[in-house]
């Protein structure tokens, strides 16, 4: 039974998130040519900016994070509270120790490249909402914690990003002594972009699902109106990557193996919060849809929301927003092949029944990153 449900993992997913990182690179291409194409696409681009982002960079922020939020299950966030162990260990893995891993990583594999070193913290920051959801699906995790999980994340970064934020950039690097190129950023300036970028698609998230349910059930919100705007988080993701990587063509093509220092530390991230974070699950007394779920949402980060901050604070064409844009790249194919990883582990588990053991089926509709 367990070799049949992995067998089949890429083959749940649809056309367009199997190939996802082939999308993503494409966008890279098309995006590289077509900053070489059209001279002065910068500065026609910064001519009409919303809080410090030109405005076609902030509309495809906003479309790509606002299907994602339009999936969560917001009447769930409290029945979180049912399994304290999950909850306690989501917290703690989360806003905690991934956070601090990312920091600790960013340093050791970026000591002389700050604003990619600066990125990669705030990718810590941003934790996973989306993704994750068809990852753990995939691998035959607890839909109903992933959706709580998913949900209490994505209300607990409106009240926390721009305060950590402060801390890992401004507070801890001079309380370890370390040497900090890139630091004038204020509590104000992180939580405005989190803000807009991530309060104002999570009200229109929640608005739609309340108002959709309501006037038409839940059946049809589930089944007719997320497939169709699904896939806008996929086009605002592709069109963002477009626009930035015109912008960032130089830096890209004359430092390329900056964009490979950027992606060792991102793999490093993965493995060991998901590893960890799997073990935690299995030492607290989880089972293994839980521990799955667990895993999952701990290892994945929101690259929109950090993407969107990073061009908020620094700029566009900022190494920081690089950094922000090639982690979808390295996390798509990883996470697949965690998922693998999962289903290979499940035999460490005890086996709860049949009724446990059934292949989930992923959601239809492009994934969102």
């Amino acid at each position: 039974m367990r070799g049949h449900v992995a067998a089949p993992v890429a083959a749940r997913l649809s056309f367009v998130d199997r190939y996802l990182a082939v999308w993503i690179l494409v966008a890279m291409a098309a995006g590289l040519g077509l900053g070489r194409l059209v001279p002065g696409l910068g500065d026609a681009l910064a001519k009409v900016t919303v809080t410090g982002v030109s405005l076609p960079i902030a509309l495809g922020l906003l479309v790509m994070m606002y299907p994602v939020l339009a999936k969560v299950r917001y009447d769930r966030l409290g029945t979180v509270t049912g399994d304290r162990r999950l909850l306690v260990a989501s917290l703690v893995l989360n806003w905690v120790l991934g956070p601090a891993l990312m920091f600790a990583l960013a340093w050791i594999f970026l000591p002389d490249l700050p604003e990619f070193r600066t990125g990669l913290i705030i990718v810590g920051l941003a934790r996973c909402i989306a993704m994750v959801i068809i990852w753990n699906d995939l691998a035959c995790g607890d839909r109903e914690a992933a959706a709580v999980l998913v949900a209490l994340n994505s209300v607990f970064q409106v009240l926390a990003f721009g305060l950590l934020g402060w801390f890992y950039l401004s507070v801890l690097p001079g309380w370890l002594g370390l040497e900090q190129t890139v630091l004038d950023v204020s509590v104000w300036e992180i939580a405005r972009s989190v803000l807009i970028f991530l309060g104002v698609p999570l009200a229109a998230g929640f608005l739609t699902r309340r108002l959709g349910e309501r006037a038409k059930g839940r059946t049809w919100y589930e089944t007719k109106l997320l497939p169709r705007i699904g896939p806008f988080a996929l086009y605002g993701l592709l069109f963002t990557i477009v626009v930035l990587f015109a912008l960032q063509g130089d830096a890209i093509t004359s430092r390329p193996f900056d964009v490979v220092r950027i992606a060792l530390p991102l793999l490093v991230y993965f493995a060991l919060m998901w590893a960890g974070s799997m073990t935690l699950g299995k030492a607290v007394g989880l089972d293994y849809p839980k521990a799955t779920t667990l895993a999952f949402t701990a290892a994945g980060n929101n690259f929109e929301l950090a993407i969107a901050v990073s061009i908020a604070t620094f700029g566009a064409t900022s190494g920081q927003a690089l950094a922000g844009v090639v982690g979808p790249l390295i996390e798509v194919p990883v996470l697949i092949g965690l998922v693998y990883v999962a289903l290979a582990a499940r035999r460490l588990f005890p086996d709860p029944g049949p009724a446990a053991v059934s292949p989930a089926v992923a959601p239809e509709g492009p994934a969102h990153v």
